[in-house]
């Protein structure tokens, strides 16, 4: 077999790829339903998980350059998504954070799938969800830019 083509790949390792397949169809139609577009449907997404950020700390972790955030900063505000509010600790700064009706819009378009996916979970017993939450955590690992053997 050449470095080009793949073994045989286990049943797990195909539910995976169809699991991440499913989460890009579903992230996209969730942009189309917010109106934006993928990358601001990250950022959001990132300010929803972690709570308000400065610029800087969005665009780090987008893995883009604090003037493309601008751009993206600049585009959610317009459609109401995001707001910039003073720096608490230093006024001269800016931190951006989600409104009130980007939170209500997008829990509504998640809320369904995340309460299906959470009673998955629950009917597994306490072992099985170990066993889940062990693997998915090696899994993630792996897709980690940052993992040292990521490419073995």
């Amino acid at each position: 077999m050449s470095d080009v083509e793949l073994p045989e790949l286990s049943e797990v390792t195909l539910a995976i790829r169809n699991l991440i397949n499913t989460a890009r169809e579903f992230s996209a139609r969730t942009a189309r339903e917010l109106g934006v577009n993928a990358t601001d449907l990250d950022a959001l997404a990132l300010l929803e998980q972690h709570g308000p950020m400065g610029p800087a700390q969005l665009a780090t972790r987008l893995g883009l350059r604090t003037a493309s955030v601008t751009v993206v900063v600049d585009r959610l505000e317009r459609a109401g998504h995001v707001q910039r509010v003073p720096d608490q600790a230093d006024r001269r700064r800016v931190t951006v954070t989600t409104t009130p009706s980007a939170h209500r819009a997008s829990l509504a378009l998640l809320r369904p799938s995340i309460l299906a996916v959470d009673e998955a979970s629950r009917a597994l017993d306490p072992d099985a969800q170990r066993v889940v939450v062990d693997y998915l955590d090696r899994v993630i690992q792996t897709m980690r830019p940052d993992t040292p053997d990521q490419h073995r």
